[in-house]
């Protein structure tokens, strides 16, 4: 039987001939677009953009100006406000197959030829496209964003429409999101055969922008998309607490409100009087006493105002949220938990650059900006005292302490509302002497619990659940503080 011999295996390629070949097939692939740009000839949508702005396209003046991602809805806005101020129904068109060309401007993209064939024009479905215009293919595209806790609205991603700028020249507004492709950004675009026309058009959408802002007057939080890494605004439902439902020692409440609540309401003759609105509200206190609770009746009360709520991470986004809050004033900014970045710098060695950028965005706010920083900590003792203890920073520090008897009897009183009590919960307030708020509230579901286990059907608060609960719940209170207790001696040792 014959045997075949393996042949020799195959050299290494070269390095520079593979990147000759890479160039030469470069050069081959963009002759042949050239080739078939100029049999077809202009594109749709470059005629379509020319013949409405009556110049050549290589004398078409861009005017770009890039926002955030999350200003996406607000320039969608603005542009309808444009549109709607000079009665036209809106014809959307756009180039397609685009999207995932985000580093080049509309401009570009409507000059340049498309991969397979000229670009094709068409508008929305439904929408009769303009005189002269390609019945071919292509369309604006379409997404939707929020505008409320429950509630979204469409917008543009990527599209061009026809309009006139102030004076009356034509010009074309463009929108384009590109954080699907590229940064998390969206852009606005003006094209215009002048300059003038279109950054006057582009300062007029502006203006718009912000009599229409979708945030105004809203509950947000800034948090981190899972795509880029790139902030998002997150709408939240405004909570209603009743006065009654803060149960604290006798006068704070009446406290926090007159610095906070009763200012805004002589803002006007304070600054007549060259008095500054800007003012810095501590919370301070153990974990569970109401800090949280009273940040939640303050955000009701202020029913008219934008609150922009910063926990945990999203605490980095402090510029981004001061700059909203005095956009948007008046306004009030909550930093809960404000110790994880306001660190005193004798607690660290380097610094924490969160800290600069908190303390910067609370002298940058301006002292006539009708804003109120809140801050929330379990640990007053480790602040920075160029934070806590600085006027015009925060100008009141208030502590919320464990409740005492008559506030813990209040406290059963607000939870058990509308259940069936068959227990002496003056006698439960005093055996629950030196636990929180959020402890209360919690003894109650579980005696809720015990109660439907026992067969009650409406659940009834008897006395023997109390005691049962209460035992558990101090029994759980013990080991933890054991473990805690316990892990601190390793730290030392």
């Amino acid at each position: 039987m014959d045997r075949v011999s393996n042949p020799d295996p195959p050299l290494p390629a070269d390095p520079e001939d593979l990147r000759g070949l890479a160039r030469g097939l470069r050069q081959l692939v963009e002759l042949g677009a050239r080739a078939l740009a100029e049999d077809a000839g202009p594109s749709p949508i470059a005629l379509r953009v020319t013949g409405h702005l009556g110049c050549a396209l290589t004398a078409v003046v861009p005017v770009t100006e890039r926002f955030a991602s999350w200003e996406h809805v607000n320039i969608q806005r603005g542009v309808d406000a444009y549109l709607a101020a000079r009665h036209e129904e809106p014809q959307w068109f756009g180039p397609s197959g685009a999207g995932h060309r985000p580093h080049e401007d509309l401009l570009s993209l409507i000059g340049s030829p498309p991969p397979f064939g000229p670009a094709r024009l068409m508008a929305r479905p439904g929408i009769r496209v303009g005189a002269g215009a390609d019945d071919r293919a292509g369309t604006a595209s379409y997404g939707t964003a929020p505008v409320g806790p429950e509630e979204n609205t469409e917008v543009v991603t990527l599209g061009l429409v026809t309009t006139t700028a102030p004076d009356g020249d034509p010009v074309v507004i463009g929108i384009r999101d590109e954080s699907r492709f590229g940064p998390p950004a969206c852009s606005l675009e003006i094209l215009a055969a002048g300059r003038e026309a279109a950054t006057a058009t582009r300062d007029e959408i502006d203006r718009l922008m912000r009599v229409h802002d979708v945030f105004r007057g809203q509950v947000l939080s800034f948090t981190a998309s899972e795509h880029h890494g790139n902030e998002l605004v997150t709408f939240l439902p405004r909570p209603q607490v009743a006065a009654g439902d803060v149960v604290l020692p006798d006068g704070l409440l009446e406290t926090v409100e007159r610095h906070i609540i009763g200012v805004a309401d002589w803002s006007r003759e304070l600054l007549s009087a060259g008095q500054h609105l800007k003012r810095g509200l501590l919370l301070h206190g153990p974990p569970g006493t109401g800090k949280t609770h009273t940040v939640r009746y303050l955000t009701g009360r202020l029913a008219s105002s934008t609150i922009i709520l910063l926990t945990g991470r999203s605490i980095r986004f402090i510029d981004q949220a001061a700059a909203l809050a005095r956009r948007l004033q008046p306004s009030m900014v909550v930093l809960e938990d404000v110790d994880l970045v306001a660190v005193d710098r004798d607690f660290t060695q380097d610094g924490n650059p969160l800290l600069f950028s908190l303390l910067e965005a609370m002298d940058g706010i301006g002292a006539d900006a009708d804003v109120t920083f809140v801050l929330t900590t379990n640990r007053a003792d480790i602040l920075e005292t160029a934070l806590a203890d600085r006027p015009g920073r925060v100008d009141l520090a208030v502590e919320i302490p464990r409740p005492d008897l008559r506030c813990r009897e209040r406290l059963l009183q607000v939870y058990a509302r509308g259940l069936s009590v068959d227990a002496d919960l003056d006698r439960v307030a005093a055996d629950t002497e030196g636990i929180t708020a959020s402890f209360i509230k919690e003894m109650l579901r579980r005696t809720v619990l015990v109660s439907l286990r026992g067969g009650d059907r409406p659940p009834v608060l008897r006395g023997s659940y109390f005691t049962e609960v209460l035992a558990e719940m101090n029994s759980e209170r013990h080991a933890l503080c054991l473990l805690y207790t316990s892990d601190a001696a390793d730290d030392l040792t």
